[in-house]
């Protein structure tokens, strides 16, 4: 049995980042650039006002200038400005030949409809102008490779002219839940059946991790159809097999996936709850490998899996760094007495002030715990009490 630390390392070895695919930019929000973008112009294209006001000359001596015209954003302008003449600019218009500044329309008398009077000593060159290039020219990397793509990110590609983008794409999970004693959501149960809720509770956990989840549904504990509904989620990119990993009679995860190809890289983590947890990999005929995660079967062995595991995995996929859920730091409220040797991560909440008070908790089966918690109490191994007070990490649960 290995420890949380060594099976984190070993998933990350086998994990890659997914080649970059062009997409449309407004579909690549939420990905990671898989190239440099260059712009394909200046930005802006031109000399550009900033603020509404007047194109001016900032060396005329004259403080009274005659009014030639009005550019608008959107226009070219035909006036060229001289030492005693402005025109009047809207902003985002180019500026006209032979002005070099705008004043702003509260920094000027209005004579009359055809002549300003300014104070030529606050007016500077390059006044309220944004140069052409200033921003970006043209040929100069935008954005560079590995950047994470936002609304701000987008609006910058677009401006650099690009309609599309290469970006490394969402990963594909295929989540099949196992057992004979499980029944889909809908329909009744007997009094020896329980309802699949792994199977939507870690598609959601996918969803939230950045994937694109499939939800395979149920695969009963007959060694010929789990061989084929495991077979059929081999072409993803990521598989959370839940249940069938440990080691009662009718746990075939192990030898089916042996059986499909599926090399075995872990099974057994030093953890609580999840020790049960094994991790493969499958060389796909084509190209590329499949990240096969047997998680156990109870739920919150299986939802504390996932994202210690899963998660990182799916984000290194993505073009991210290999990060599971974010951290902190807290004190216990309570003793923790260990009921074994093996590190933990326990249902917990956090108040304000950082004290951690562990939920009541019925063991891996017990999702009402889990339900309740907004942090994940991560407690040593080794079989010592830790004493209230005492300040131990949190791996804050995602709700959205």
């Amino acid at each position: 049995m290995i420890t949380v630390d060594e099976a984190l390392e070993l998933v990350r070895e086998q994990t890659h980042v997914l080649p970059a695919e062009r997409a449309p930019i407004v579909d690549a929000v939420g990905l990671v650039l898989g190239e440099d973008v260059t712009s394909q112009t200046n930005c802006p294209p031109f000399d550009k006002a900033q603020m509404d006001g007047y194109a001016v000359a900032s060396n005329g001596k004259e403080s009274v200038r005659s009014v030639i015209g009005t550019a608008a954003a959107g226009d070219v302008p035909r006036q060229v400005v001289t030492a005693d003449t402005a025109v009047r600019i809207m902003t985002g218009a180019p500026i006209p030949q032979g002005a070099d500044a705008v004043v702003a329309f509260e920094q000027v008398e209005q004579i009359d409809e055809q002549q300003i009077r300014l104070d030529t000593s606050v007016i500077c060159p390059g006044s309220h102008v944004l140069p052409l290039g200033a921003c970006l020219r043209k040929g100069q990397v935008a954005l560079s490779i590995g950047t994470p793509l936002g609304a701000a990110q987008i609006g910058l590609v677009a401006e650099s002219g690009h309609q599309h983008v290469a970006a490394i794409p969402r990963p594909g999970i295929a989540i099949l839940a196992t057992g004979n004693e499980l029944v889909p959501l809908g329909t009744p149960i007997e009094s020896s059946q329980i309802r699949n809720t792994n199977g939507p509770m870690l598609a959601a956990a996918a969803t939230v991790a950045g994937a694109v989840s499939d939800d395979r549904g149920i695969a009963p504990d007959q060694r010929d159809d789990l061989c084929e509904m495991i077979a059929s989620t081999l072409s993803y990119d990521v598989v959370a097999l839940c249940g069938g990993v440990s080691r009662g009679d009718f746990d075939l995860v192990p030898e089916v996936l042996a059986e499909l190809g599926v090399t075995q890289v872990f099974h057994r983590v030093a953890l609580r709850p999840g020790k049960p947890l094994w991790f493969g990999i499958y060389e796909r005929p084509a190209s590329g490998k499949t990240l096969v995660f047997g998680l156990p079967g109870n739920p919150v062995s299986s939802y504390v899996c996932f994202e210690l595991f899963v998660r990182p995995a799916l984000a290194q996929l993505a073009g991210r760094s290999f990060q599971g859920l974010p951290r902190g730091v807290g004190r216990l409220a309570t003793d923790y007495e260990p009921s074994g040797r093996r590190e933990a991560f326990l249902p917990a909440r956090i108040d304000r002030q950082g004290h951690v008070d562990l939920l009541p908790w019925r063991g891996s089966a017990d999702l009402t715990a889990l339900g309740q918690a907004d942090v994940l109490a991560n407690l040593p191994g080794g079989g010592r009490s830790v004493p209230a007070g005492t300040e131990i990490q949190c791996l804050r649960m995602p709700v959205a």
